[in-house]
């Protein structure tokens, strides 16, 4: 029993134990507690004590704020024994805390002391703080405290070790990356030079030099500042007689090469060899040798593709067709032109209109065939142009000098015919110009502002359109209109009016036409004119078409209820027509809201049908199976082909309010008449839209027009109005 209670560590000290000095290789260990005798008898009870080769080297701290100091100003330490009750009840717990939270130090290992038991619950404090033990003090024997302090010292170790792990990890990461990217061999072999110091802890100073093929003759391929006019030079032309002398070593040995002052290390490849020289601030470690290794051969890789980031600097500035730069490479460059003395360019944009039916009708063969014979001709009749390159499937770029461009001997030499393989194709262009006084200081803003004067042409219907400071205005406008649209619509507030259809002879309702409105808010309405196009050209139309098509299915349940045996027309664009199966998608719609066919009516515009007929044409004859009826809207207005009126399932012809406005004083009638007459030989109905006097509904009636719809007889009219207009609609006498 004697022998036990002799064997603890506080009844077994010598208050004259002096401090164990430091040693080269030490362990530094913290005792923090409030009373010098634990402070005296623990460095006692550890002296002599070794771990791994290394003594014990001892820190003293007599409170929580000092051992935090001592920290502070001695981040190598270890191991910390401290007590938890000193000032403060807690104040070792305190300790711990802003250890690992405030230094942000997880390295130290931490063992707690306590000579209150009870006083802070083991298993909470072992739960709640990064510590390695908790002991009482009367419960740490020599042999128990030397057990906990080699436990902690190893874990320490491990701990150190794997963060070093880490950081040369990262560091290597680092480097990799640091040489990914570049093209050359000279910008290359700085990166590889200043990455390699970077991971042997030196300053960047060096070369990197190679022997190519079978050539013997090492050649400087770059390196840092001192070595950078040397590149393509050979290797004894270095004014650097142990450079040369290194270099030369590591060739003809075919190792590495390393003395006190300098590393060489040797790349071996297929077809090259390349030795890295690199002057050394301090000799680097085991570790960092491995972590070298790790770099070198990525660097190996970068050498070897030095070749391929060239080929791929071709794929990602070329146009592999034409071998013009393309869309990012003449964006890079048209930033440098940004406020340049020479203010005398344009940014021309030239648009191939239609190109997409050449390589559709032709084959994409004859296709590429003609991007190459535009590409010639803009480089015959304009010798004068700075910058050409093709930054799209049909659009090409240049830069010309002002004075070289004539606007209508520009599209004369662009539209002379082109021959193309056994075809001589008849082409037709739009073309955008921004000058460049009004350039921005990125390529991609100077290039957006010239295909804002493109798409003003391609909507103006005009050969070339010039960018002004207004039509950015009205882009954005545009943008910021079809925004609001876009979250109105998802909000519902769009809504739907009705404008009621009349047959001439009854003046009864026999129809409705769904109109699409929009408010905006202050007790007005945007005009149609304005949004749909915008609704078209955003994708929003799909959409907002078929919402348009339940609304009107509906309002004819309600007016079925009413016992009103009324059709409802509903306009359709061409990007609905495009939709897959958009047949299918109106009969499942009127079969979900249980309409009968007969009294949804589509109206399609002469563009819708003219895009592409034969799609058009099997759509409409498949609707007009199901039972719906088809109306021609804005007859007259386009450029459609008669002959396509025979093949075409449709109902009726609706007349334009541009045929009927003028009509009788300026106008003779004589058009609404043709369709009018054209429509009764084909056997089908007329409806008249627009129309406001009683002289034009008159002449309307004695041409033979069927039915007739304007504010004359009624304007359009939300829901509610509609229903109350037909609950009171009487027919006055014709």
């Amino acid at each position: 029993m004697a022998s036990e209670q002799d064997d603890f560590l506080f009844l077994d000290h010598d208050e004259d134990t002096q401090e164990v000095e430091v040693a080269s290789a030490a362990w530094d260990i913290l005792i923090v507690d409030d009373d010098p005798e634990i402070h005296s008898v623990t460095t006692l009870a550890l002296s002599g004590v070794e771990f791994w080769g290394r003594s014990l080297f001892f820190h003293h701290a007599y409170s929580g704020a000092e051992a935090i100091e001592k920290l502070i100003h001695n981040p190598e330490i270890s191991v910390m024994l401290l007590d938890v009750v000193m000032e403060t009840d807690d104040a070792g717990l305190t300790v711990v805390k802003r250890v690992r939270e405030e230094l942000k130090n997880n390295n130290v290992r931490i063992i707690l002391r306590t000579g209150q038991p009870g006083h802070a619950p083991e298993e909470q404090v072992i739960r709640d703080y990064d510590i390695n033990d908790y002991k009482m003090k009367t419960e740490l024997t020599r042999s128990k405290l030397v057990t906990s302090m080699m436990t902690a010292v190893r874990s320490y170790s491990q701990i150190c070790e794997l963060e070093a792990q880490s950081l040369a990890l990262s560091s290597i990461l680092e480097a990799c990356k640091g040489i990914l990217g570049h093209s050359d061999i000279r910008s290359f072999s700085l990166a590889v030079v200043t990455h390699l110091a970077r991971i042997l802890g030196s300053e960047p100073n060096g070369i990197v030099s190679g022997q190519l093929g079978n050539d013997k003759r090492v050649t400087v391929l770059g390196g840092t500042t001192q070595f950078q006019d040397s590149f393509g030079e050979g290797l004894e032309q270095l004014d650097n007689g142990r450079v040369i002398m290194q270099v030369q070593n590591c060739f003809d040995s075919g190792e590495h090469q390393r003395t006190e002052h300098d590393i060489t290390v040797l790349l071996k490849g297929k077809n090259r060899s390349a030795a890295i020289y690199l002057e050394l601030d301090v000799q680097p470690s085991e570790s960092q040798l491995q972590s070298m290794e790790v770099f070198l051969a990525n660097v190996s890789v970068g050498l070897d593709n030095i070749k391929l980031f060239n080929e791929l600097r071709d794929v990602a500035y070329k146009d592999p067709l034409t071998k013009l730069p393309n869309r990012a490479c003449f964006t890079e460059q048209i930033a440098k032109y940004y406020k340049s003395t020479n203010s005398d360019l344009l940014l021309i944009l030239i648009d191939i209109a239609q190109f997409s039916d050449i390589n559709n009708g032709l084959g994409q063969e004859v296709g590429n065939q003609l991007l190459i014979a535009v590409m010639t001709r803009l480089k015959q009749e304009f010798p004068q142009t700075e910058f050409l390159a093709r930054i799209g499937a049909d659009v090409f770029a240049m830069l010309l000098p002002a004075h070289a461009f004539d606007e209508r001997l520009f599209m004369d030499s662009l539209l002379t015919p082109y021959q193309v393989n056994e075809h001589v194709l008849s082409i037709h262009f739009r073309v955008g110009v921004c000058e460049q006084g009004d350039f921005a200081s990125s390529g991609l803003d100077t290039l957006k502002l010239a295909y804002i004067a493109l798409n003003q042409a391609k909507q103006e219907n005009r050969a070339i359109g010039r960018y002004t400071p207004d039509l950015e205005e009205k882009m954005a406008w545009k943008l910021g209109l079809i925004r609001q649209l876009r979250q109105d619509f998802e909000h519902r507030k769009l809504e739907v009016w009705y404008q009621p259809q009349l047959c001439f002879k009854t003046l009864e309702v026999v129809g409705c036409e769904a109109l699409l409105r929009w408010p905006s808010g202050n007790g007005r309405y945007i005009s149609p004119g304005i949004f749909v196009p915008l609704a078209e050209n955003a994708g929003l139309i799909v959409d907002i078409g078929q919402w348009v098509l339940e609304q009107a299915c509906e309002q004819q349940k309600k007016l079925a209820q009413m016992g009103k045996e009324i059709s409802i027309a509903v306009n359709v664009s061409v990007p609905q027509f495009k939709v897959p199966n958009y047949a299918q998608s109106i009969k499942n719609t009127l079969l979900e809201y249980k309409v009968e066919p007969k009294y949804i009516e589509l109206e399609v515009t002469e563009s819708v049908v003219m895009d592409e007929v034969g799609a058009v044409i099997e759509t409409l004859r498949e609707l007009e199976e199901f039972g719906i009826e088809v109306a021609i809207d804005d007859f007259g207005t386009g450029f459609s082909s008669l002959s396509y009126l025979q093949t075409l399932p449709f109902s009726r012809l609706k007349i334009d309010r541009a045929f009927i406005k003028d009509i009788p004083q300026n106008d003779s009638g004589a058009i609404a008449e043709l369709v009018i007459s054209l429509a009764r030989h084909l056997g089908r109905k007329t409806i008249a839209e627009g129309v406001e006097t009683q002289e034009q509904s008159d002449f309307l009636r004695k041409m033979g027009c069927d039915e007739v719809q304007g504010f004359m007889y009624a304007k359009p009219m939300p829901s509610d109005e509609l229903m109350n207009f037909l609950r009171t609609y009487k027919p006055k006498s014709t």
